[in-house]
């Protein structure tokens, strides 16, 4: 097996959006077009109890939505294509955020009704401060929307991004019918009653042949070769090179749920999107073709299968390849692991890999080693950069609604905190215990994660806080001793016992800094990279 061409083929890559613009059911489509799946699961159609791939966990099923990243990976015209889906509800974005630092491209899917929605707009804000480069794909282009033109202006103006079409509607909604390629210089018809079967494509050179009313009608074709013309002279011709440097984003218009521009999407991808790209270490830049293998984690998951009340760390190998039963060094705690059975992914369906190479999204088993950030390498002490901590915006007391189940709730409590999607405070006066998150929705789903997973239920009491700072430990002094006196019911201690204070405003913060200078208060805490 050659090592640098195994690179070469890997494509790993995010879908992002705002929720329901249809990104599950593109994922969906990619899959059923890389041949991994015989039959997409209708997202939303609750009637006939199908979910989609991706959207494996239970609430998930029930909510319609994603609410954790999934991975995805399968073999498509001899390319290895990883896909992360992530959730494009706001409440979840920290979890889509430390995705984006494991992937080498994105698809941002619109919806072209709705055009460029809030959540979108932050992500892509995201993408371009790492260059990540962007392929935007405007779907349902089956129902009433928004003008081509205008939803490519708004591309421009809210994202800020640089774009050119390489594919154009012919119709929209009820008039929709079909899409020209341009980047491959052909015409597809749609057929409008068929959500599994691929539709007819007619090789169209030259737009001058008088076939072309034959194909969609006179009227369609005399408005598709002005807007043709308009394209030409209005965007800039497509450079890969521009694309790659985060420079130039090229856009496709399509239909998930029809199938409609999906397969001229996967085609385009697997040819102009980047192989695994470097990453920036503290110590020095890592190239993905270097022999020594190196990764880190960007997602820790509880119970990927309930049975077994296993913990999956999601590692993405950034060089060298990861060989099954090897030791390798955890930098963070200095000693060396080894794993005998690395999996793969197929959302929730695993299989153990005896190799995987510079690219490739590998879950570890985790008895609680792992940590967000953590890196994993042959021996050299790197430490992998920007993933982001957040800093929570609500608060809540967490209670045992069932006395009989405090080590379950413990338990589950403890391993959903490692994931990354809350944080946990233990008050240093009474030892309640307080849960942060950024999103309101996700004590939803840590209540029915509890319940569901480890069998314990709680329930929640507000309590008001503005804003959790970490404390700096350095100033053991007279003015450290008298602040932590003072502000004894403010303080808690997080998950790995650093100090927090936990203030009720922002006047009480301002005031609390300009009294006690000497404490230094973050709002992040560094125990993550």
């Amino acid at each position: 097996m050659d090592f640098a061409k195994e690179i070469v083929r890997r494509r790993t890559f995010g879908i992002i959006s705002h929720p329901d613009a249809g990104k599950t059911t593109l994922t969906e489509k990619l899959l059923l077009f890389g041949g991994a799946i015989q039959e997409a699961g209708a997202v939303k159609n609750n009637k006939i109890k199908k979910s989609a791939t991706s959207d494996f966990m239970e609430i998930e099923r029930q909510r319609g939505i994603s609410v954790a990243t999934s991975v995805l990976a399968f073999i498509y015209k001899n390319f290895k294509i990883n896909i992360l889906d992530t959730p494009g509800h706001k409440d979840f974005a920290e979890d889509t955020f430390r995705t984006l630092t494991a992937v080498d491209s994105v698809i941002v899917v619109i919806d072209v009704a709705k055009g460029v929605e809030e959540q979108t707009e932050k992500l892509v804000e995201v993408c371009r401060m790492r260059n990540i480069p962007i392929i935007v794909f405007i779907n349902k282009l089956d129902r009433e929307g928004k003008d081509a033109f205008d939803l490519l202006d708004e591309v421009e103006q809210k994202l800020g991004l640089v774009v050119t079409p390489l594919s154009f509607p012919i119709g929209m909604g009820y008039d929709f019918k079909g899409i020209y390629n341009i980047y491959e210089k052909n015409i597809n018809l749609f057929s409008g009653n068929s959500k599994k079967n691929i539709e007819e494509t007619i090789a169209f050179d030259d737009l001058t042949n008088s076939g072309l009313e034959d194909v969609i009608g006179p009227k369609a074709a005399e408005t598709l070769r002005e807007n043709l013309e308009l394209v030409s002279g209005v965007y800039p011709e497509f450079d890969v090179q521009a694309y790659l440097d985060g420079n130039l984003q090229p856009v496709f218009f399509g239909s998930a749920l029809n199938n409609f521009g999906v397969r001229e999407l996967l085609d385009c991808f697997v040819e102009i999107a980047p192989a695994p790209r470097p990453k920036m270490a503290e110590e020095r830049l890592v190239e993905p073709n270097e022999k020594d293998f190196s990764g880190f984690v960007f997602k820790i998951h509880a119970n990927m299968d309930p049975k077994h009340r296993d913990r999956l760390a999601f590692v993405k190998v950034v060089s060298g390849t990861f060989e099954r039963n090897t030791p390798y060094l955890h930098v963070r705690q200095g000693k060396k692991m080894k794993f005998s059975s690395p999996n793969a992914f197929f959302a929730e369906k695993k299989e153990i890999v005896d190799v995987s190479f510079a690219g490739d999204i590998v879950g570890l088993h985790d008895t609680g080693n792992f940590k967000i950030g953590d890196t994993l390498t042959q021996g050299e002490k790197l430490h992998y950069k920007g993933i982001p901590s957040f800093s929570p915006e609500h608060f809540r007391y967490i209670n045992n609604a069932d006395p009989m189940k405090a080590k379950q709730l413990n338990k589950g409590i403890d391993q959903l905190m490692d994931e990354g999607v809350a944080q946990l405070f233990t008050l240093e006066m009474n030892g309640r215990k307080v849960i942060g998150t950024v999103g309101a929705l996700q004590y939803e789903v840590i209540q029915y994660r509890l319940e569901h997973e480890y069998g314990a239920k709680c329930t929640y009491e507000n309590f008001p806080v503005h804003k959790a700072c970490w404390v700096d430990p350095e100033a053991e002094n007279e003015e450290f001793t008298e602040f932590k006196r003072v502000k004894q019911k403010f303080l808690a201690k997080d998950k790995h016992g650093q100090l927090v204070f936990l203030a009720d405003s922002a006047f009480s913060l301002q005031m609390t800094q300009q009294k006690y200078p000497s404490v230094k208060l973050r709002f992040t805490s560094d125990k993550q990279v």
